[in-house]
């Protein structure tokens, strides 16, 4: 499809505003939209690999999304208008697609624009001269209404007054189940319909749901129609959001290598989108889960692309997540990338960015250190979680570095025959007052980590991982002592 041309038309949708009769205020009408996702680009969608998932979820938002929207589109009044001039459907579209493609592209103030604009259609769609449909750009405009964050009910009243025959029924069936929240019902026959219209205006838009229904059972599939939906749409919010569910499909896949160029067209064509968010992690998952598979000068490469003020956000948000995994390469790699960035390091960014390199280096030798390092960031430059997470460090620091106690040495006692050793439960069950202060100590311990555990997960994570690394190195010192 080739890309818009009518770009120009925003002012059309401010006198719309004066020329149109018998618009209400966008609040009043309009169903509830702010910068929200649109059904076709998933209102209410979850971003998979943080703990979301767009796949049934995603399909079946629309529903929920655009439920409190009917009763007030239903009690729209009916008023006969004229059908000439700027008002026709697909004029007012094109405004529509204008103001949507702007927010993505980063004019956040343009989602009021998007309200207004959704109302206007509504009412327009509703008192409009059927005939006016025998012009297909109209259909196409009232269809894509629907995928855009329209009221769904809108499209219910045209279709049950088409005597005409100027939609397809099996389009305006599928589209119905797909906002009624029963899009699995349809998903095999949406692909088709995705593919037979790839080359009409509403083709990317078919394309794009169809790839939000069949997520959940066929993610290759749903790439397939993404990548299709992008490549007809380029520069609009289409593109945007099949970009970033191409991302959250490679994260839950393992895909790293189509993951990373997914995110760098992202990177360098939304970056200013209000779902960048959304992205950036989804991204820093995907780095982290498959480290091993990521050269670091690719994640420099495709970050350059950002300003400084924003790969450096992106750089201590890897270093937070790959410190607490256990992935101290990475950690320490993002870490150290963070600092350059952040120029002095007695600034806040640079306290951060020492503190997520301190974290990666406590299962390392230098955690002495590390241990050290991180005691004296003030509290000040940590967020609460991060000072749980300090906490953490700070523990797992201290039993690691504690040295012995010489009664814990012993193996054997007078309670015992000579050569063999006290069982765990002889030790257990008894000891000398050296021995009990220990075990008097150790409930304390295991009292302030469950209050930390519970304060923050972060903390069991990052407690987890550094107690597997610690049985691992006794595994291996327990095979050479053997």
């Amino acid at each position: 499809m080739k890309r818009r041309q009518h770009r120009h038309l925003l002012p059309l949708a401010f006198s719309l505003a004066l020329t149109a009769t018998g618009v209400v205020r966008a609040e009043d009408a309009a169903p509830p939209a702010a910068h929200a996702e649109t059904p076709a680009t998933g209102h209410g969608e979850t971003s998979a690999g943080h703990g979301e998932t767009p796949a049934p979820a995603a399909a079946e938002a629309p529903a929920a999304a655009h439920g409190a929207a009917t009763s007030t589109a239903e009690a729209l009044p009916v008023t006969p208008q004229d059908d000439g001039g700027d008002t026709v459907p697909y004029k007012m579209l094109r405004s529509l697609q204008f103001v949507q493609d702007s927010v993505v592209l980063g004019d956040h103030s343009a989602s009021e624009m998007q309200r207004f604009m959704l109302g206007t259609i509504d009412k327009r769609l509703r008192a409009v001269d059927p005939a006016v449909f025998d012009d297909d750009r109209n259909v196409d405009a009232a269809l894509i209404y629907a995928m855009s964050g329209g009221n769904p009910q809108t499209l219910e009243y045209l279709v049950a007054r088409d005597v005409n025959g100027y939609f397809d029924n099996r389009v305006t069936d599928i589209l119905r189940k797909y906002l009624s929240g029963k899009g699995l019902l349809v998903a095999k026959t949406l692909v088709d319909m995705a593919q037979e219209y790839k080359d009409k205006k509403i083709g990317p838009y078919l394309a794009l749901v169809g790839g939000n229904v069949t997520i959940a059972k066929s993610p290759e599939e749903a790439l397939k129609l993404y990548d299709l939906a992008r490549l007809n749409a380029p520069g609009t919010i289409i593109e945007e959001a099949a970009l970033r569910r191409s991302v959250a499909i490679c994260v839950d896949k393992g895909m790293v290598d189509q993951g990373m160029e997914y995110s760098q067209r992202y990177i360098r064509r939304f970056l200013h989108s209000p779902y960048a968010s959304q992205f950036a992690d989804l991204f820093v998952k995907l780095l982290v889960d498959h480290d091993h598979d990521v050269k670091p000068d690719d994640v420099i490469g495709i970050l350059s692309f950002m300003d400084d003020a924003r790969q450096r956000e992106i750089y201590l948000r890897i270093a937070r997540a790959a410190a607490i995994a256990g992935k101290g390469e990475l950690a320490r790699m993002a870490a150290g990338r963070a600092q350059a960035l952040s120029g002095d390091n007695n600034n806040a960014f640079g306290a951060l960015a020492d503190f997520y390199g301190g974290m990666a280096a406590i299962p390392t030798d230098k955690i002495d250190t590390a241990a050290r390092d991180i005691s004296t960031i003030a509290d000040k430059a940590l967020s609460p979680r991060d000072q749980i997470l300090r906490a953490a460090a700070r523990s797992v620091a201290e039993q690691v570095l504690r040295q012995p106690d010489a009664a814990s040495l012993t193996q054997g006692s007078a309670n015992t025959p000579d050569g063999q050793e006290a069982s765990s439960e002889q030790t257990a069950g008894g000891g000398s007052a050296g021995e009990g202060a220990v075990f008097d100590a150790a409930p304390a311990a295991g009292s302030q980590s469950a209050d930390l555990q519970n304060t923050d997960p972060a903390f069991s994570s990052f407690v987890t991982s550094s107690r597997s690394q610690l049985d691992e190195i006794d595994g291996l010192l327990n095979k050479e002592s053997n």
